[in-house]
């Protein structure tokens, strides 16, 4: 099963599509929690290689949102993070290898993962303006709209407005074109504008090289980390995870690739994200898995193939082996504003999913979830709109 392999324009294009959701969080886990940048990054670039290759499909590789927004806003320890990685792969492999997750997945019911899957999106589309206004946590950790540029403002307005709305408009009338992919123009424009007017910050001392990460960079993490791990990282982390990394997920890749997703499971997803974070815990990289949202980016900018991810995946190991530690200086020539509007637009095409909701109690599902999620978080909102699903499903509650 799956699909050929193939390396075009808009395969390349939709390798790039959800680089607004990881290279942020990513890059400031490295700058601020001081992860090992050639292990975080290898563990990227190998997880994307092999999840397209067994699954046959585009397979999108995310960071797990809520550990590294805590991990960012708090500057917990690296072995902290790494404790939360072990910890959520050895909860997923259990869930695997059990078949529990396929109990969990057959009675979600289908108006809870659209609601999670609108969720995830207004999520994105909303961290995507924020990218632009130049308030995004990452941006205010920096203090600055555009924390590598060397124009902070334009006519008044945070440079990245300007950025945004010119990339946005640039992205309208190139969406559906195969000759210049929009994802590609854009994130080309992208890198020309951060060699002009960028910093440039550490680009200087950038050499080439081949880099190796080491085993266990910090070290076993302590009985102390892997407690603090599991109350503050873990337990507030799963339930988005089976949530959208799982459950939506495998929903959408069925929706979008039909009976090719035929290995995209809920036991295959909850396994191969297991395995990922043991090895990106082993090199001291970040959590990963993978996402609804994250297959909708790359969809939306034309991603169809396994090939997609050799192209982003070996994009990921040219940046660790070749560049490693210093790897942060190269990424971060692509303007935050840029990534935004990868994110909006990624953001509505997974929203959208919606649309086929037509009772009035499946919409109000919907938006329950989307109300608690903006209210609190994803996981709240996915437990609570699956007990208000089956209360509305009993017929003892109308809305």
């Amino acid at each position: 099963m799956g699909r050929p392999y193939r390396f075009d324009r808009l395969e390349f294009a939709g390798s790039l599509g959800d680089l607004g959701t990881l290279l942020p969080i990513a890059i400031a886990m490295i700058l601020i929690n001081r992860l090992d940048a050639t292990g975080l990054l290898l563990s990227i670039g190998l997880y994307y290689i092999l999840s397209g290759a067994y699954f046959g499909l585009t397979v999108p590789v995310q960071p797990m949102k809520v550990i590294g927004a805590y991990a960012i806003a708090t500057g917990v320890s690296a072995s902290q993070i790494l404790s939360a990685g072990l910890w959520v792969g050895v909860i997923l492999l259990i869930l695997g290898v059990t078949g529990a997750i396929s109990l969990i997945g057959k009675y979600t019911p289908k108006a809870v993962v659209r609601g999670v899957q609108l969720s995830t999106g207004a999520l994105l589309m909303a961290e995507g303006v924020r990218f632009m206004a130049g308030t995004s946590r990452f941006q205010v950790l920096h203090g600055s709209a555009e924390p590598y540029l060397g124009i902070q403002a334009l006519g008044g307005l945070p440079v990245g407005i300007p950025i945004g709305i010119a990339a946005a408009v640039t992205t309208l009338f190139l969406l559906n074109s195969k000759r210049f992919p929009a994802g590609l123009v854009v994130v080309a424009a992208g890198v020309v504008i951060g060699l002009v007017f960028g910093t440039r910050e550490g680009l200087d001392t950038v050499h080439v090289g081949f880099n190796v990460p080491r085993l266990l960079p910090f070290g076993w993490p302590g009985q102390d980390d892997f407690a603090l791990a599991l109350m503050l990282l873990v337990l507030p982390q799963v339930p988005m995870t089976l949530g959208n990394a799982v459950i939506a997920y495998a929903d959408l890749s069925r929706e979008y690739f039909g009976e090719d997703s035929a290995r995209v499971t809920y036991r295959s997803s909850c396994i191969s994200m297991a395995l990922a974070n043991f090895f990106s815990f082993l090199v001291g990289g970040m959590p990963l898995c993978t996402g609804a949202g994250g297959l909708a980016a790359h969809y939306r900018f034309g991603a169809r193939t396994p090939g997609s991810n050799v192209i982003i995946g070996g994009i990921f190991l040219v940046l660790a082996v070749v560049f490693g530690n210093q790897a942060v200086s190269v990424v971060s020539l692509l303007p935050m504003a840029i990534l935004g509007v990868l994110l909006v637009f990624a953001g509505g095409q997974l929203a959208l999913t919606m649309m086929d909701m037509k009772e009035r109690k499946d919409l109000f599902v919907c938006l329950l979830i989307l109300g608690i999620t903006l209210a609190t978080n994803l996981g709240v909102g996915f437990m609570t709109g699956f007990a208000v699903a089956y209360a509305l499903k009993s017929g003892r509650l109308s809305v």
